[in-house]
């Protein structure tokens, strides 16, 4: 038995559905959701629910018995996710899970400097307790979505340009439904046992190149400016911006910056079986009819 959780959530629900697509049956995939309500899109296609939250351990272990490979959805909580995480993973191994494997993230800098140092706390201590819970476990350390470029980009990038202080550093960013193919495969196959993958893309592309691919999708020229942060912080603050946003946009561009999510690593292409969705192509599938 298979048994996905945040299975209402973007990762969760593309990566039971990969496992559909793949063939796997029905029968043996279950999903761990908050509100079976918002999960009857997977129990039409014959996915047992299991009613459960990271913050309920009897609940989880409940959920987790009879489960032989359980996909840890990182959680969006970043106040408790650690909290969270550790019931997880002690509750998985009460109820006898064979194999856990966790959606974790692509870095260098795993100290206090990291400017994404909030996001990437939990992330560390997540894999730590994994790793000495005795559990058989993969770890999946995704790289930043293709799919959270438009976000920094904002609404109006075709007018306006890209404004994000990012530098000319390149990025392998990846595409979302890439990775969770990826885990589906894993999840569907052996051999995994105590591995970690990067889950990022074989190109490594610049904001500056992704500037130049955008203007001849949409044949019109596309600037990209690199502020400095101070400057882009008061920009998007000015602009009316949340906070809280302008603060993880910021964090973000100075993790790029830094090199961070660079990679030559091939892992994602290996589990697929193919190259993975480049950048232009991704960015020609959100603006290409615009």
């Amino acid at each position: 038995m298979i048994l996905v959780t945040g299975a209402t959530g973007n990762y969760g629900k593309s990566t039971i559905n990969a496992l559909l697509n793949k063939g796997i049956s029905a029968s043996i995939i279950s999903a761990l959701v908050r509100d079976a309500a918002k999960a009857e899109d997977l129990k039409a296609k014959g996915i047992s629910l299991k009613v459960g939250d990271y913050d309920n351990y009897a609940g989880l272990v409940e959920a987790f018995k009879g489960v032989d490979k359980l996909l840890l959805v990182s959680g969006t909580d970043l106040v408790n996710r650690t909290e969270q995480h550790k019931n997880v993973v002690k509750a998985a191994k009460e109820a006898g899970v064979k194999h856990i494997l966790y959606t974790s993230f692509e870095r260098k800098n795993e100290s206090e400097t990291s400017p994404i140092y909030f996001l990437a706390k939990s992330h560390l201590e997540t894999e730590k307790l994994i790793k000495e819970s005795g559990l058989t476990y993969t770890i999946f350390r995704n790289n930043l979505y293709l799919d959270v470029l438009p976000m920094f980009f904002g609404e109006q990038v075709l007018d306006t340009g890209i404004l994000f202080p990012a530098g000319d550093t390149k990025s392998a960013f990846a595409l979302r439904d890439d990775m969770t193919e990826a885990t589906a495969n894993v999840l569907a196959s052996e051999g995994h046992e105590n591995k970690e993958y990067s889950l990022s893309n074989t190109e490594n592309i610049s904001l500056q190149e992704i500037a130049q691919n955008l203007s001849e999708i949409v044949d019109r020229d596309i600037n990209y400016v690199s502020p400095p942060q101070d400057v882009y912080v008061e920009t998007l603050t000015k602009a009316g911006v949340p906070a809280q946003y302008v603060g993880m946009f910021a964090s973000f561009a100075e993790t790029i910056k830094q090199g961070e999510f660079s990679s030559e690593k091939t892992d994602l292409e290996n589990l697929l079986g193919r190259k993975p969705l480049t950048a232009k192509a991704f960015l020609k599938e959100v603006y290409g009819t615009k």
